[in-house]
């Protein structure tokens, strides 16, 4: 990697870039989504960007955690570079960080401290890093340590193949009445062309008939679907999100890709095969990671 450069802003240390599928039945699978041949992301460019900050009300420090001798965002930022994106960076407020991608050969950017979400941090990058407006950006979040590449590239070349929409995710079918009912996992529903009609915590859509009679087994062919937090956007509404207001079904959700729904802009899901990685959330998922083979802690803390 190059040697640090300086992005020209009259914040101080800020800008300084630092461098070294298939549904679960037949009837669930929405006709939209994403072609067969375009979700394989051959010849699509993108830029992965990944927030990260060192303050996490459950998990302080998370970013850095030692994952088999490496931080866990070094780990995110290593998957993201086995998804062939033109180039991988973090955004962070944190030298910490910074400091720590630079050691193992990783890009960052320093953004300002004062943003609110992670999306807001990457729309500073993304102007920082000078990216053009019809440029495509996936948004890994820093604590995805075993997120599949494939599923970024996915992502992106979803958005890439749908023209009329101004941001792409992915979800894959729910087959456990247990993730169905679970307020933490996120559930979306969407429409016959594969586009997302609604985010939420609920169980959604809501099987009435058969939830009374049975409400410990998921139907045969509801539509029901778990989100996976991964995003991709064209540079210039990235830019624009932090300015839409922020939506009542948001804040009571606690589910900011709603803000876009609410404001009318269309989101088309990629709906993929199999199961998410698990992500790093509370000290119970990181002990649950670290017992994976490669990712044991390496520096024992006192």
């Amino acid at each position: 990697m190059g040697s640090a450069q300086e992005v020209s802003v009259a914040s101080g240390p800020v800008g300084r870039v630092s461098g070294a599928g298939p549904s679960r039945d037949a009837n669930c699978s929405p006709t939209g989504g994403s072609a067969a041949a375009t979700a394989a992301g051959v010849g699509v460019d993108f830029t992965v960007l990944i927030p990260a900050r060192y303050a996490s009300s459950r998990l302080p420090g998370k970013a850095l955690a030692d994952l088999g001798g490496k931080p866990m965002v070094v780990r995110v930022a290593e998957r993201a570079r086995e998804s062939g994106a033109r180039r991988v960076v973090i955004a962070t407020d944190d030298r910490r960080i910074a400091d720590a991608a630079r050691v193992h050969g990783i890009d960052s950017i320093m953004t300002r401290t004062d943003h609110a979400t992670g999306t807001d941090r990457l729309a500073e990058a993304a102007s920082l890093l000078a990216l053009g407006d019809d440029e495509i950006v996936v948004n890994v979040q820093g604590d995805e340590p075993l997120l599949d590449p494939a599923l970024m590239r996915r992502v992106a070349a979803t958005l890439a193949a749908h023209d009329d929409a101004s941001m792409a995710t992915a979800c894959h079918p729910i087959d456990s009445i247990d993730e169905a009912f679970n307020p933490n996992i996120v559930k979306v529903v969407l429409d016959a062309r594969g586009n997302a009609l609604y985010f939420s915590r609920a169980t959604i859509p809501w099987a009435r008939a058969d939830f009374a009679s049975a409400p410990r087994s998921l139907p045969a062919g509801l539509p029901i679907y778990r989100h996976y937090g991964l995003y991709a956007y064209r540079v210039a509404f990235l830019r624009a999100i932090p300015t839409l207001a922020v939506a009542p079904i948001e804040t009571f959700e606690a589910l900011e890709q709603l803000r876009v729904l609410w404001h009318g802009y269309r989101v088309v899901v990629d709906v993929a095969a199999g199961t998410p990685a698990p992500g790093v959330d509370t000290p119970d998922d990181l002990a649950r990671v670290r017992r994976l083979p490669g990712f044991a802690e390496t520096v024992k803390r006192d």
